[in-house]
Order: C-alpha cells, then structure tokens, then sequence
C-alpha cells in the first residue's frame, strides 16, 4: 500500500515537471520576439500600419526592437520609434539600424524629438543635440547628401576623427552647429570618403535563427525536467 501511494506522488511530481517544462517551452520564444515591454537598455517600442520591416520580416504594431535590429520602411509606409526620453519618425523609403542611444541612418530620412540626446550618424557623420533639453531636428540623407534642420534648439554634426584623414578642403569641417530654424547639407563622399555597399535587410540575422535557438534550449530543459535526473518516476527503488 506505500508503494502505490509513493508512486502516485511521483507520478504527480512527473506530470507538474512536464507541464512546467511545455510552459517555458512557449514562453520563452515570445519573449525574445519583442512581446514585452523593453526593460534593457536602448530598446524601442515599435509602431507602424504595415509597411515596415525589422530585420528582413514584416513587423507588427507595437512590437518592441533593440540595438542591433535593422529597420527598412517600404514606399508609403513611416513608422515611429518610442523610447526613453525620445521619439523617431521614420519616413517611408528608409533603412536604419537602432543602436544604444543612436539610429545609424543607411539612407532616407528621419525626424527625432528627444530630451536624452538621441543622435542620429550617417556615415562619419554624428548628429547631437547641444543641449540635454527637448530637441527637435530632422535628417535626410539621399543620393550622397545629408541635409540636417535644426527645428527646435541647435545640434551638432561632428565627424569622426579617425574615420579618414581630413583634405585640406575639409580640414575644417569636423564640427558644425545648426542653429534653432536653420539647414545644413554635408558632401557624404567629400567628407566620409567613398561610400559603403548599402545595407539590405536580409543580410541581418534573422529572427528564426532566434526563436530557433530559444525552442531548444527549451527543449532541453524539458528533457531534464521530465525525466527528473535520469530516474525513472515509476520506480519504487529510494529517491
């Protein structure tokens, strides 16, 4: 009579460990999707009607991003950034790549709104707001021309130093501030020098690879869960 009744106890401890296991197991691939809120640093919510791509795979509303994810919005479709402190608008026909505190710009064009000093780069180029205060400024960069509008407090667009030796055309321009209301242009390929391949969507990592990895290790805790250690949860031999 013992033994039947310690071995529907482990029985119960078997089917508890495989249903937490299965929990986890469907879980945790929806997590690494961006079905939460961003908790680690430089992470973004996303907001977009269609149209919008994060690193090669359509994305949906208010799906979250972070550094590294690459963002392309086809002809038509914007989409809007939210994070601490900031706000981006990219405009239709655009490809960037979020990182910490900066979206590199590969072409297009976008508008920030920020009180943390959300930067934007182009290239060698770096645009940052001059004050910790809320600042407004625009940046296009089409056809080897990045026009930066200060629309509301200055910015700077500084140059990497050791990106290329400066001509004796640009040795001065490694800095310039745009002024509240004004507009800048900057030659791409005079001050950064000849362009790079641009950047395609399909050459990021893909999130597939992601979910993939996530299900397996998944799966392997399960394995562990489930079979409690190696004995089996029908033997009546002392635990």
């Amino acid at each position: 009579m013992g033994n039947l009744v310690e071995i529907g106890l482990r029985m119960r401890l078997y089917i508890l460990r495989c249903f937490l296991c299965w929990v986890m197991l469907v879980t945790v691939p929806v997590s690494l999707l961006g079905q939460t809120a961003p908790g680690q640093t430089g992470a973004a919510i996303l907001h977009t009607q269609g149209g919008v791509w994060v690193n090669g795979y359509e994305a949906r509303d208010s799906s979250a991003v972070f550094p590294g994810d690459l963002l392309e919005t086809k002809p038509g479709s914007s989409a809007n950034l939210s994070l601490d402190g900031s706000t981006v608008l990219i405009q239709p026909e655009s490809v960037a790549k979020l990182q910490t505190n900066l979206l590199e710009l590969d072409h297009g064009s976008v508008f920030v709104g920020t009180s943390k000093s959300f930067k934007v780069r182009v290239t060698c180029l770096t645009v940052v707001p001059v004050l910790n205060e809320w600042t407004q400024y625009e940046v296009n960069n089409l056809n080897g021309n990045v026009q930066v509008a200060a629309r509301k407090n200055d910015v700077n667009v500084e140059r990497e130093m050791n990106h290329r030796k400066p001509s004796p055309e640009t040795e001065g321009s490694q800095g310039s501030v745009v002024h509240e209301t004004e507009q800048k242009s900057f030659d791409e390929s005079q001050i950064c020098g000849a362009a790079a391949p641009p950047v395609g969507a399909g050459t990021s990592l893909s999130t597939k690879w992601i979910v993939a990895g996530a299900a397996g290790a998944g799966l392997i805790v399960c394995v562990l869960l489930c079979r409690g250690g190696g004995k089996s949860p029908l033997s009546s031999s002392t635990p």
